[in-house]
């Protein structure tokens, strides 16, 4: 008996140590001693080179599913079964992502991209990306810039994700199950390759450019937005930019930054998509259709949106209604229907912004700061999906991860490069303290970030350089009872953060590169 237990200790003790050498090997820093610290500065306008590139993502969907019971999840113990097209005796599935687990897709409904846009000024050179992914980890951006050519000549590059929840898994969490990773390895190198060739491309097409900045700020965009978490601080506003080829006046491309969750199709859809941006850029490009009748023209070029202050949480929900803008219809069900709806009114408010109050810039310079930051890992789910290798963060310190956050001008134009999904109070104000919060606290992440910036046009980048999930005002944090306005539930956004210090570090971090950058 003695013998038994001393075996069963050992095996214990051989099975601690092997768990243990598992999460330290996952939670290991993949990028040794990397940091970012760049300031460009540059007071010389010049005529502006721009190049624009798009690339295909899409995965390319082999094996399909019959979903027995119609929960649109799969599960074998429910009878689901898989469709092995390939003959290779395994479910090749893409997760699609956003929603929950065990989502594959069954096919593709439009292309999800890699789009690109390169600015010189003749003494630097930067690049533009939005993918159309749920999110793009900071340690895969840092592989891309490692793998860009020298020659050249970049000096910073930003990588965002539109955050659309109806395409494939490239951060981890959104497996067939909780226990398992739903990147594909093969896909997630493809990615970074594409997003490579754009870049490139689009260096390679610079032209002489003139640039024109629009906004609509008038708020009709808030009937597109329900904000699902109190206080009720709604981030409105399309701001544009359209990049013009000097000699034939011709579109190379135009930048569409609106905030907005692209998951107007909700859980049930199961093709890939780029949601509404997919919409948006098609009209931006090609003219917006109604019924086959090209109702506004469009632009030409490549259009590129990117997602702005979405945390909050702006959604497009299945409560609210959106109105065809060419006829009667009102689309509140999660449907494709609903989605060119939603894309086709705000390419409509793009071309209009355009034609009224564009402003129009025949020279400028590029001036940028970028600094890394580490942020305090407090999540425990997120250090446990870290540990197991779902989500492949890595951490320079100990239960610290990196991250980073960017301030670029051009022109009278801010573009404000944001890690993950701000809440709108930390951005435009009305942060609050309610009643029920876990930390007895006044606001901390005041005044609004909006107060510190001079320029005329400002481009709120989120997701960009990284998905560290929610920014939460560390005075509405709330994890305990009571919750938070005396509510009967708990609040949505917590379970997908880092932890309550991240909007108070996130916050200073970004007034500190906007205040470096003054106009």
């Amino acid at each position: 008996m003695k013998k038994f237990l001393k075996g069963l200790g050992i095996l214990v003790i051989l099975i601690l140590v092997s768990i243990i050498c598992i999460f330290m090997y996952n939670w290991r820093d993949r990028h040794p001693n990397y940091t970012v610290n760049i300031k460009i500065e540059n007071k010389t306008p010049a005529i502006l080179n721009v190049g624009f590139s798009k690339r295909k993502i899409t995965p390319t969907i082999v094996d399909t599913w019959n979903d027995t019971n119609n929960d649109f999840e799969y599960h074998e113990e429910d009878g689901d079964t898989y469709n092995d097209n390939n003959n290779n005796g395994k479910f090749d599935a893409f997760w699609i992502a956003g929603m929950s687990n065990a989502k594959p897709a069954q096919g593709v409904h439009d292309d999800v991209w890699a789009r690109a846009m390169v600015v010189d000024d003749g003494k630097s050179r930067i690049a533009m990306v939005s993918i159309d992914a749920i999110g793009f980890l900071n340690g895969n951006v840092i592989d891309i810039r490692s793998q860009i050519p020298k020659e050249l000549h970049i000096d910073y590059v930003l990588i965002a994700s539109t955050h659309t929840h109806e395409s494939n898994d490239l951060v981890g969490i959104w497996g067939k199950d909780m226990l398992h990773s739903g990147v594909n390895t093969d896909m997630l190198d493809y990615v970074k390759k594409q997003t490579i060739a754009a870049i490139i491309e689009a260096s390679k097409k610079t032209k002489p450019a003139r640039l024109v900045f629009a906004e609509d700020l008038s708020g009709k965009d808030s009937l597109l937005i329900k904000d699902t978490r109190k206080p009720i601080v709604k981030a409105t506003g399309v701001h544009v930019m359209q990049v013009l080829d000097i000699e034939t006046n011709k579109t190379l491309g135009t930048l569409i930054n609106w905030s907005n969750h692209p998951e107007t199709l909700w859980s049930q859809n199961l093709l890939i998509s780029s949601d509404f941006p997919h919409y948006i850029r098609e009209a931006v490009e090609n003219g917006v259709y109604s019924d086959g009748k090209l109702m506004q023209e469009g632009l030409g070029g490549v259009a590129i949106y990117f997602t702005g202050v979405i945390g909050g949480l702006m959604a497009p929900h299945p409560s609210i209604a959106i109105p065809d803008p060419f006829t009667d219809s009102l689309y509140a069900e999660p449907t494709y229907q609903k989605t060119k709806a939603l894309g086709d009114q705000i390419a409509l408010m793009t071309l209009k912004a355009l034609q009224n109050n564009g402003d129009t810039i025949n020279t400028s310079s590029i001036n940028l700061t970028a600094k890394t930051i580490r942020l305090p890992l407090q999540n425990n789910t997120f250090k446990i999906a870290s540990g197991i290798g779902l989500i492949k963060m890595g951490m320079p310190e100990y239960f610290k991860t990196r991250t980073e956050v960017a301030a670029i001008t051009i022109g009278p134009a801010l573009f404000l490069s944001i890690p993950g999904e701000i809440y709108p109070e930390i951005v435009f104000g009305g942060i609050e303290a309610p009643e029920g919060q876990d930390f007895n606290i006044q606001p901390i992440e005041i005044p609004a970030i909006q107060n510190f910036i001079k320029h005329k046009h400002t481009f709120y980048l989120g997701l960009s350089n990284d998905e560290i999930g929610y920014i939460i005002p560390k005075s509405e944090w709330d994890v305990e009872k009571p919750y938070l306005y005396n509510d009967d539930r708990h609040t949505y956004g917590e379970g997908n953060s880092l932890g309550p210090e991240t909007a108070p570090m996130i916050y200073k971090s970004l007034i500190d590169v906007i205040n470096e950058l003054k106009p």
